[in-house]
């Protein structure tokens, strides 16, 4: 059957740990039928139409060091967090040394001899630091061009031993410098929705857990057959990504007047992208969007990335709208367990179902509440 054939070929690819730079490296000229997305994945919206008008907004944070300049940004920063929910910043705090150390020791690791990195291989859920190829091999339709480091940095990170030596010391110094500026953002945010500038941060702790995610899209024999990212959105509260010189983020853009269409993500030198992620879009009561986007394959590369994703520390955690007028909640109360078995069980690939693809947890009849203080 083709089913087993699949998991078959699956199954031995998992089995090299060597991941799609394994494939490479040992000088494929197409790519596998695993990573052939289906032609509606590839094509499921246009890039680029006719008269399609939009560029991803780039916000200089250095006017935050007067009143007015704060105002212009937290304006500039609701703006696109209402509309597209995705911007990029630029004089964040974050040093060029550190953004480019942290991309060429991702990089370097990626690099390596597959038996230097295969002790970091796993699926295991309960490691804190592992590599692996593809979170969601097993259960999407088709397979991405992409390997990951993954590491749960906060509130706890992982032991020293459990990362790689290239990335031991560089990633958690990066990490920190990420923390702070997420603190920045989510004042902007919460300034943004009239609240008073620490509420995010204290009352809704959106700082209190962290994931890194660094990403590795080798060059591609056959781009038009797969993807580096599949569409989807993001299980945070935000996300802020360092992406490389190469390309490819797409953000799959509605502006009302035109046909849904796929608009790059420039690469702009020294700049951070910023989006915002499904749990916000609950807890902002839909003010904030949570967008789909996606990563191409291209021929030239490697691609390197490294996503931070700001989310709750516990599954136990209950995300509920924050209602700051008379109009209600859109959303119901519910758990980021409830929330991520939902993001899983569709699969990073999974056909969207709604505005950040959880429109599941709708209440439109659901009571209103008092404004938060």
């Amino acid at each position: 059957m083709a089913s087993e054939r699949r998991l078959y070929a699956l199954k031995a690819f998992d089995d090299t740990k060597a991941g799609v730079k394994g494939l490479v490296d040992a000088g494929v000229t197409a790519v596998p039928t695993i990573f052939h997305h289906p032609p509606e994945s590839l094509d499921d919206a246009p890039t680029h139409p006719h008269g399609h008008q939009f560029s991803i907004p780039v916000i200089d944070l250095a006017g935050l060091v007067t009143p007015s300049g704060r105002a212009s940004v937290v304006g500039a920063v609701k703006a696109a967090a209402e509309t597209v929910g995705f911007f990029q910043v630029v004089n964040h705090g974050v040093p060029e040394a550190a953004m480019s150390g942290m991309l060429a020791a991702l990089r370097s690791f990626n690099e390596e001899p597959a038996e230097a990195k295969r002790p970091y291989y796993s699926r295991d859920p309960g490691r804190r630091a592992k590599y692996e190829s593809n979170f969601d091999l097993f259960q999407s339709r088709a397979a991405s061009w992409r390997d990951t480091l993954f590491m749960e940095m906060a509130p706890e990170p992982p032991p020293p031993e459990e990362i790689p030596p290239a990335c031991r010391r560089v990633a958690p110094e990066y990490v920190g410098l990420v923390q702070r500026l997420g603190r920045t953002l989510f004042e902007l945010l919460s300034e943004g929705m009239g609240l008073r500038r620490g509420y995010l941060e204290e009352e809704q702790e959106c700082l209190d857990g962290l994931s890194f995610a660094g990403h590795y899209y080798p060059a591609c024999p056959e781009p038009h057959l797969t993807l580096g990212a599949a569409r989807h959105s993001d299980p945070s509260f935000l996300t802020v990504l360092l992406q490389d010189a190469v390309g490819g983020l797409q953000v799959l853009v509605d502006d009302d007047k035109n046909q849904p269409a796929w608009v790059d993500v420039p690469t702009a030198a020294g700049a951070l992208v910023v989006n915002i992620g499904d749990y916000l879009q609950l807890m902002s009561n839909d003010r904030f969007k949570s967008v789909e986007h996606r990563v191409v394959a291209k021929s030239v590369g490697p691609r390197v990335s490294v996503a931070c994703f700001f989310r709750a520390d516990a599954s136990t955690r209950v995300l509920e709208p924050i209602v700051t007028d008379a109009g209600g909640a859109r959303y119901r109360s519910t758990t980021v367990a409830e929330l991520v078995r939902h993001y899983r069980a569709k699969g990073l690939d999974g056909v969207p179902n709604g505005p950040g693809c959880f429109s599941v947890f709708s209440a439109a009849s659901a009571p209103s509440g008092s404004p938060p203080t």
